[in-house]
């Protein structure tokens, strides 16, 4: 997208973001260009959370027998990363299985970055 703008909405205030990336962006490198697309926003404070898997897997975690090693790689890195941080951080993940697994293990809900961005952009 050099030399085009997007038209952010230039009312929006300012917002921290911290994103973990999901397991497949991660292995085919997809997360720089994520994290680009979110600093283009005016005003996000954007930071990628020092995270591995978040345990869910696909639909492992929702297995009964799997849950106590799901929760378990969640407290590997992820969720303390996000207890971390205050209420007025916004997690963005982009798994819907990421999502689930920080809403069970921390609480919080994370949103994927096509609604970030889709909430900046004015028109």
């Amino acid at each position: 997208m050099a030399g085009r703008t997007l038209p952010f909405d230039p009312t929006r205030p300012d917002e921290r973001l911290l994103v973990h990336g999901h397991c497949h962006q991660k292995a085919f490198g997809g997360t720089g260009a994520k994290l680009a697309m979110l600093r283009r926003i005016p005003g996000a404070d954007v930071e990628l959370v020092d995270s591995s898997c978040c345990g869910m897997a696909g639909a492992f975690g929702y297995h009964l027998e799997h849950y106590d090693v799901s929760m378990a790689m969640g407290e590997l890195s992820l969720f303390p990363a996000l207890r971390a941080v205050d209420d007025a951080t916004r997690i963005v993940a982009d798994g819907t299985s990421c999502r689930a697994q920080i809403a069970d293990g921390v609480g919080r809900r994370a949103v994927h970055a096509a609604i970030v961005l889709s909430e900046a952009i004015s028109g």
